[in-house]
């Protein structure tokens, strides 16, 4: 069920909300947070909703839509309200701010939130340059962006080294788990040698191959190399580990399935499917506390090599020998 309120206030969303409450038993009790989307007023939103109301089955919550439209226009709150078939396993609010109410999302949201829930605030295109500075970033116990949904992603990754505090994270970030978890249980493996370096390559616009890279030189203490793929597509291509008796290879040529490649083994295909949005999203809703292992690997993207660096240094190395 969708029920608009054009021309309306917070107030009036709010008192809606409560008629619905008791004429269709919906139990606001049983929401486990509130999820903040904040997003422009545009065919994003509904693709967000989407996500949120399919990650909504794992997490039932209450969905704030913050969708900033026209400044130029008259100051005028819409708001619409979805529950039911319609919500997911959540109650849906849409708020679409107009005029000088376009940068008063934060006080709009405010009167709406579930009382003693959490709160996570969702960017999933162009999020602020530092999220736990933005009023709706300020309200929230988890911040989430997605650098891939921006327009240059990896200067946004860079941004994020340097807003970085506890309650971020990012859905290029979460992509990674799959490539995180197969490259740890290859090296649980014999031979149990030292890593000594690391090759990871993927699209030139791609977050999460800088992410997994940086994560490489942080926690092995290794020399990375980030190269870029002439393959068309975006996301990974391959993660390489160095060890003296031969090199563990993760290969995923189509986005789909990749063939892992380690001494004394037989090749093996492994589903390394790229995730949708709502399952990274489901992922993130089920924790609350600080991303230690995040916050980490930001850091270690400083040490990381580019391709051309490193193609001039192994030139370098071949006219000395």
């Amino acid at each position: 069920m969708i029920i608009d309120l054009p021309s309306t206030t917070t107030s009036q969303v709010n008192k809606k909300l409560v008629e619905l409450r008791e004429s269709g038993g919906a139990v606001a009790l049983g929401r486990v947070l509130t999820l903040v989307i904040a997003t422009g007023d545009g065919t994003e939103v509904e693709k967000a909703i989407q996500a949120a109301n399919e990650a909504s089955r794992e997490h039932p919550c209450r969905v704030i839509v913050v969708a900033s439209g026209a400044r130029q226009a008259a100051p005028r709150l819409d708001a619409q309200i979805r529950v039911g078939g319609d919500a997911g396993a959540s109650e849906v609010i849409v708020l679409r701010l107009y005029g000088p109410l376009a940068d008063e999302g934060a006080g709009s949201v405010v009167p709406l939130l579930l009382p003693d829930a959490p709160v996570v605030t969702w960017w999933p295109t162009d999020a602020p340059e530092a999220p736990a500075k933005d009023p709706l970033g300020a309200l929230s116990h988890r911040r989430i962006t997605d650098a891939a949904a921006e327009a240059n992603p990896i200067e946004s990754l860079q941004k994020r080294i340097k807003s970085y505090v506890d309650g971020d994270t990012d859905l290029a970030w979460t992509r990674l788990t799959s490539w995180r978890a197969m490259l740890s249980a290859a090296m649980d493996l014999p031979p149990h040698e030292r890593v000594t370096a690391a090759t990871v390559t993927g699209a030139a616009d791609s977050p999460s191959t800088d992410l997994l890279a940086g994560w490489l030189s942080a926690y092995l203490d290794i020399p990375v190399r980030r190269l870029e793929s002439s393959r068309p597509g975006s996301g990974i291509y391959s993660a390489v580990l160095e060890r003296p008796s031969g090199n563990v290879e993760i290969v995923r040529p189509d986005g789909k399935v990749g063939t892992l490649t380690q001494p004394g083994q037989p090749d093996r295909r492994i589903s390394l499917q790229r995730r949708e949005v709502q399952d990274c999203l489901s992922e993130e809703l089920r924790r609350l506390d600080p991303d230690e292992i995040y916050e980490v690997t930001l850091g270690g993207l400083q040490g990381i090599v580019r391709g051309e660096d490193s193609a001039d240094e192994d030139n370098s190395e071949e006219e000395e020998q």
